[in-house]
Formats: C-alpha cells, structure tokens, sequence
C-alpha cells in the first residue's frame, strides 16, 4: 500500500510526466468508502490515523472532493484523521428512502455535516470548506458549537440571509451569479438535466479564470455530477435561498435559528482568493459583528473560487493553524 503522504507526490509526478493527461496514477484520497448518516448513505475518502484530530473538508458546487485531493494527504502527513465527504447530490452519496424529499436548502446541508460525526462517532471536528461546503461548516458551527474545533470557510460567513434575498447585488456579481436565476424557471431544470457538465465547466472556468485545469481533471470531479439526485438537490437548493421555494418540515426549525443570523463563536480563519470571479475578494470587516470568537481573515494571491484545489498550501495551512492547537 503507498503511503498516504506520498500520494500527493504521485500526483504531481503524473502531471509532469511526458504523454500524461494530468492523470495520476493513484487517486490521492484513496478508495470511497460509505456510511449511513441520517437521510444519507454517505460516500467518503478518509486518510490518517484514527486516533488523530478530526478534520472535515467539504466541497463546493459544482465540484467534488478532489477539490481537496492535495489537501487532504497535507493534512493526513501531519496526523490529523481527513474526512472528504460526497455532499447530498454528488458522487456516491444516496437518500437512504426514494420519498425523502430531496432538499438542498442550508439546514439540510448543515445537519449532514453533523449526522455524519454521529455516525463516525467523532465528538468535535475542524470544519472547513468553500461555497455549499463552506456554508455547511458555517451553519454547523453556528448551530453546534460545542462540536466544533474551529472553522475555515472561503468567502466568509455563508450563511444565507432569505429574508433579504431580493435585495441587489453590484451588478458584477449578479452576472456571476446567472446560473441561480436560471436554476428558477423550468427551462433551468431543462438545462441542467440535459448539460449538467457544460454548465458545470462553464462555471469552472468564469469562477476561477485564472485556473488552468485540465480534461482529465474536470472529467474526474465531473462524474460526480451523474448521481441521480444531483439536478433535484441543486434545483432546491438555489430556488430556496432566492425565496422561491419552500423549506421542508425536517429543517424548519434550524431554517429558523439560521434566519436570526447566529454569530459564529469557535475560532474561525476565513479566506478570500484573489481571483475569485463570482465572489470578490474583501478585507473581512463587513462581517466582524457575525463572529464572536477569534478570527483572522486571509486574501490568497490568484487563487480563485475553488480555493482549496488552487492553493492547496495556503488552505492546508489555515487548517492545520486551528487543529494543531488541539494536538
């Protein structure tokens, strides 16, 4: 078996290697494993020792976990226990029952995060991620504090506030944001079902334009997108938070705790990358009052939105700031 600190080598040297199409010769993150976690069975990757301080990465959309396929072994080489989760609509995650609704609202996305610590029996976690996974860290840790080491989100507090949904963006950011008005009438649903990777793409590269991916690596993250609840979880989710369509009963609750827009009290690093194309980046202060606890705020150079998969290094270390603490 290769060691899990070499992986990331491996990958690298398949990049480099003459003929190669950025293809490794061993996934880094290892095989998928699944567990049953609330309404979920859960497809996950997990590196380092058991015994190590737990560490949840969670990723974006429309991407996988191989946005943290550098990461993860970063972080495994220096002990912590990595958990790289499918999230809800991705990958080999499944609905354990075909009458649960299929939701992708914020609550939803939030409990999956803690459901799954229950079933992994892992008390308290680091919780880190960007875009829906971020959003899943924030409500998590907002939520439940107390099983929560400390959080790295990407672009800040992600915590949707629905009430105001209406409300204009600069006119920048709503031509980023097309695909969610889209995602709103039928034709959107169309669309994604029959071109969920051109979309997917399309986005890939107005996120991060400064991101030079390959065939093989969007052909890798894309064939998570085949899961069949992945057009039913995304359409929900984006009308939901545009206020278009209705939470489910099971969220309800935490739907209405999130509404008040808890402050974030654990440790917390945020990131912005630079090169974002859909979220600019900011100097952090419009969100102070949403954390309560200590938190620092970090632009990383030409890093787009995918930011754990473009620098890999800064995001590692921002990780590794919060859990070593916990050695």
């Amino acid at each position: 078996m290769v060691p899990q600190a070499a992986y990331i080598h491996m990958y690298r040297a398949g990049r480099r290697a003459a003929g190669k199409l950025e293809i490794p010769r061993q996934d880094p993150l290892g095989s998928i494993q699944q567990i049953e976690a609330g309404e979920l069975s859960i497809g996950y990757a997990e590196l380092g020792p058991k015994d190590g301080i737990p560490v949840l990465l969670l990723h974006g959309w429309p991407y996988d976990i191989h946005s943290y396929e550098e990461v993860a072994p970063m972080l495994a080489s220096r002990g912590c226990r990595v958990i790289v989760p499918h999230l809800r609509g991705h990958g080999t995650t499944r609905f354990l029952n075909d009458a649960t609704p299929r939701a992708g609202q914020q609550a939803a996305v939030g409990n999956d995060v803690i459901a799954l610590m229950n079933a992994l029996e892992i008390p308290r976690a680091v919780l880190a991620g960007y875009d829906w996974g971020g959003r899943a860290a924030c409500v998590a840790a907002a939520l439940w504090p107390d099983r929560c080491i400390g959080l790295v989100s990407v672009n800040g507090y992600l915590i949707q506030d629905i009430a105001k949904a209406s409300r204009p963006l600069p006119a920048r950011m709503e031509a980023g944001f097309w695909y969610q008005y889209y995602f709103l009438t039928e034709r959107g649903h169309a669309g994604l079902t029959a071109n969920r990777r051109e979309i997917a793409r399309l986005m890939w590269t107005r996120n991060s334009p400064e991101w030079n991916f390959g065939d093989a690596v969007f052909n890798r993250s894309a064939a998570a997108f085949d899961n069949p609840d992945y057009v039913d979880v995304t359409i929900h989710s984006y009308r939901h938070r545009l206020g278009f369509a209705k939470g489910f009963p099971l969220y309800e609750h935490m739907e209405q705790r999130l509404a008040a827009r808890p402050v974030i009290a654990v440790p917390t690093i945020t990131l912005d990358g630079a090169a974002d194309g859909v979220v600019p980046a900011t100097d952090g202060k419009s969100a102070m009052t949403l954390f309560s606890g200590e938190r620092q705020h970090r632009v990383v150079p030409r890093a787009g939105h995918n930011l754990p998969q473009e620098d890999p290094s800064a995001f590692a270390a921002a990780v590794w700031e919060l859990a070593s603490r916990h050695r």
